[in-house]
């Protein structure tokens, strides 16, 4: 089965319209330092689920020759709102980890600063990271075991691979971690595949089993095209399979806002 990631976000939508009830006025901050087309429509897709949501954003725009100090400045003030997005990237040369870190714990709803992460780590934290988010969303609609099943995540990047691992061995699975590089032998027994390496088709059919679950989150590009990490004729041999674009993606971003009315909840 492919999945339809924006058919899933409407959903999640749904769910979310209904949690956020009660909570009154809502509002988002999004500190961008660029002036990536690129960027800025990534940002437009988040300001138009927020719409949906009855969500305010407030845009705090920097050129791309900002530097530091007035990055941490305008996250800073962001941090007047219910939820903060540092949008990255940052201008070429900006300590990103220190920018972060700016990001109060309590209005991060990408989890991206160090604080908030430890605390997802431990937990403790009521926001998961968007991405795996997303993935554990899908899994979940659509009835796929965790708990006792193997699980391969492919990356150990910042926003997929680590959060993934931290998130699918608390739900139970038995995680197996590998990088570009290692052996991809793991992939032939896994249950389920969670890929944020960032390489495209470096999945191929022939590396995994029938009926695997194959939860897609890298992007990259090739010839011109956003591609994922797995080659799309894996979903003939997948029982569930996530395109790239218009799997996860869609879904991550309405994570956004769950993350923002986890956070708020008392």
């Amino acid at each position: 089965m492919i999945i339809d990631g924006r058919q899933l976000a409407q959903e999640r939508k749904e769910e979310i319209r209904k949690e956020r009830q009660g909570l009154g006025a809502l509002s988002l901050g999004v500190v961008m330092a660029t002036e990536s087309a690129v960027t800025k429509s990534y940002v437009g897709i988040k300001k138009r689920a927020a719409a949906d949501l009855d969500i305010d954003v407030k845009e705090y725009l920097l050129p791309d020759t900002a530097t530091l100090d007035d990055i941490i400045a305008a996250t800073m003030e962001a941090n007047q709102h219910d939820g903060v997005i540092l949008q990255l990237p940052l201008p070429p040369g900006i300590d990103v980890e220190a920018a972060k870190n700016a990001i109060e714990m309590t209005k991060d709803v990408d989890v991206l600063s160090d604080a908030a992460f430890e605390a997802f780590s431990k937990n403790t934290f009521p926001a998961i990271p968007p991405v795996p988010a997303a993935m554990h969303y899908i899994l979940k609609r659509h009835r796929v075991s965790i708990y006792g099943y193997t699980v391969v995540v492919v990356g150990k990047g910042r926003l997929v691979g680590r959060p993934a691992i931290v998130l699918f061995e608390r739900l139970g699975a038995k995680v197996t971690a590998i990088d570009k590089g290692d052996s991809y032998e793991p992939l032939k027994t896994a249950d389920i595949i969670i890929s944020g390496a960032g390489v495209a088709g470096l999945i191929k059919p022939d590396m995994v089993k029938d009926g695997v679950a194959i939860i897609d989150g890298g992007t990259s590009e090739s010839s011109g095209k956003v591609v994922g990490d797995a080659d799309p004729m894996c979903a003939e041999k997948a029982s569930l399979f996530t395109p790239v674009p218009g799997g996860v993606g869609p879904i991550a971003v309405v994570e956004i806002f769950a993350n923002l009315v986890a956070l708020k909840k008392p």
